[in-house]
């Protein structure tokens, strides 16, 4: 069985993370989307919360499975025995920031990293932007999966 991992913090999960992983189910036979836990950043939505929303927009797929990790993603690939990692790319800048990663991840651990470019159509979402039209009370309704919408 051919399984990766979609690592994130996914606050929120937007319509870009939906397109990334039900793109990567062509490739693979399982996708852990990892929701890692990031004591120094500050989340908008609790990890319970975000756990909800991403069940809940898969909710019926059993080739999905949510979970939380702390530490290294490397580590946590191994506890879950995923061959793989998927990175969404939008852009320059996010290439040369996995590049790195990935080349210290396959060289400490020979975990692969499969870069999954975005669609044109979610290209411009980030979570960070969502998370600022909701601190304003914007419209982000039409950037995520409808499991999101509070």
């Amino acid at each position: 069985m051919k399984r990766a991992l979609f690592p994130g913090t996914f606050d929120p999960f937007t319509l870009g993370h939906l397109d990334i992983t039900e793109r990567s189910l062509k490739l693979f036979d399982e996708i852990v989307i990892g929701i890692g836990i990031n004591a120094s950043k500050k989340q908008l939505f609790s990890l319970e919360d975000r756990i909800r929303f991403i069940e809940k927009t898969f909710q019926g797929n059993p080739k999905v499975i949510v979970k939380s990790f702390e530490g290294l993603t490397m580590d946590f690939c191994k506890k879950i025995e995923a061959e793989f990692i998927v990175r969404g790319i939008r852009n320059h800048g996010d290439f040369e920031f996995e590049k790195a990663i990935a080349r210290t991840n396959r060289k400490l651990s020979k975990i692969e990293t499969v870069f999954m470019l975005t669609s044109a159509e979610t290209s411009f979402i980030s979570s960070s932007i969502v998370r600022e039209l909701i601190n304003n009370n914007g419209d982000y309704k039409q950037l995520v999966p409808s499991s999101v919408r509070i």
